[in-house]
């Protein structure tokens, strides 16, 4: 029986356009909620990214954020943390400055970015390029909304005598992404992983979601085979390699399908609902 299920957002429990949560994905959590499943939200978003959307829908349910790196109870408490080293941060940043490519650091005041026009433009970018389905108007509103979100700062050196969680890095160049990662894979005890084609998410080896997916049930005394994750990248695989029931999306890669047991429908189609009635439907919960 499950007794857990760990969802991602992006590409996940949000829609490609609006990048909310839909009103099938909200109904198929209440009703989990109803017969006694916890649902967590796992992601790499930040808490403040997170806690908005989960108010606008109307939820309540706890969150392992930043890909693992915190995670707090539904009402917003932290109950762990997992940052990366000031020598981790400052190795990773110079990889990524010697290399071009523009990042953004999540810490535990806030994310931050030191050029914010150039945030805009990178997530706009990003959103044009994946789903043709957004209009150019959605689309900016969605990057600048995000902006808003993120404080601006003369020097990332600032940032780095308090806690760190990760380095988002975005690229359109392949070729300079590879080779960041190939430099990144000197670093001791980091974890790089990804949520989308154009970027690299950098956090401490122990900050990944599949680790605090599995701390988390055990502090319910739930174990991870009456566990279900759904997700549809490649952040998410931590996740689909603990949990009992993993499920992809129908929007993930064929290489993320393929690490999974069941494929529910694309984010645009409530995938998530259909999985967590799928469960309550097979079991009888």
């Amino acid at each position: 029986m499950i007794k857990c299920i760990a969802t991602d957002m992006d590409g996940t429990l949000l829609d490609s356009v609006s990048k909310k949560i839909t009103s099938e994905n909200r109904q198929a959590i209440v009703d989990a909620q109803a017969h006694g499943i916890e649902v967590v939200i796992s992601t790499g978003r930040s808490y403040d990214e997170v806690n908005y959307l989960l108010e606008e829908a109307g939820i309540e349910c706890p969150m392992i954020l930043v890909n693992g790196a915190e995670t707090r109870s539904k009402d917003g408490d932290i109950s762990s943390t997992n940052p990366l080293t000031k020598g981790q941060v400052l190795e990773v940043a110079k990889i990524l400055s010697d290399n071009g490519i523009y990042f953004e650091v999540y810490t535990d005041q806030g994310k931050f970015t030191h050029d914010r026009e150039k945030s805009v433009e990178v997530i706009l970018n990003i959103v044009a390029s994946a789903n043709d389905k957004a209009n150019v108007e959605e689309a900016k509103k969605f990057a600048r909304e995000r902006a808003k979100r993120i404080k601006e700062i003369a020097s990332y050196d600032q940032l780095f005598d308090n806690k760190v969680y990760k380095l988002l890095a975005f690229s359109f160049d392949d070729n300079q992404l590879a080779q960041a990662a190939k430099s990144l894979e000197g670093v001791a005890h980091i974890a790089v992983s990804s949520s989308g084609h154009r970027n690299m998410e950098i956090t401490h080896i122990h900050a990944q979601k599949g680790i605090a997916l599995e701390r988390f049930v055990a502090s319910r005394g739930i174990s991870l085979e009456e566990t279900m994750a759904v997700g549809d990248s490649y952040n998410d695989v931590s996740m689909f390699e603990k949990a009992g029931r993993a499920v992809a999306m129908g929007n993930a890669d064929d290489l993320i399908k393929e690490k999974c047991d069941f494929v529910t429908a694309p984010n645009d189609e409530s995938g998530v609902a259909k999985a967590i009635w799928e469960v309550l439907k097979s079991e009888r919960v």
